[in-house]
């Protein structure tokens, strides 16, 4: 089943997260994720409100994972770390 991966973000250092967006997009696509929504305009309903949102289909919940997981995709975080405040979560889909 297929899986959506979800991050809330408030960045907090631009230039070293922009360097995790350059790692992190070949990192997510080499493990069959694709970007469905990045950034795009949104309405807080509930919770904290984070300025950026991004929500990246994979083809399972485990390739998500594996994708986290990954030396690359760990290296691109390392870059984030102390750039951003953020949340990610993985849910799978009923589709």
């Amino acid at each position: 089943m297929p899986a959506l991966w979800i991050a809330h973000v408030t960045v907090t250092d631009p230039e070293p997260y922009a360097k995790y967006a350059e790692l992190a997009g070949p990192a997510i696509a080499a493990h069959g994720g694709e970007f469905i929504a990045r950034g795009a305009r949104f309405v807080q309903l509930e919770g904290k409100e984070r300025p950026r949102n991004v929500v990246a289909k994979f083809p399972t919940l485990e390739a998500a994972v594996d994708c986290y997981n990954s030396a690359a995709y760990q290296e691109a975080l390392s870059f984030a770390k102390g750039a951003s405040e953020r949340e990610l979560m993985v849910v799978e889909t009923s589709e």
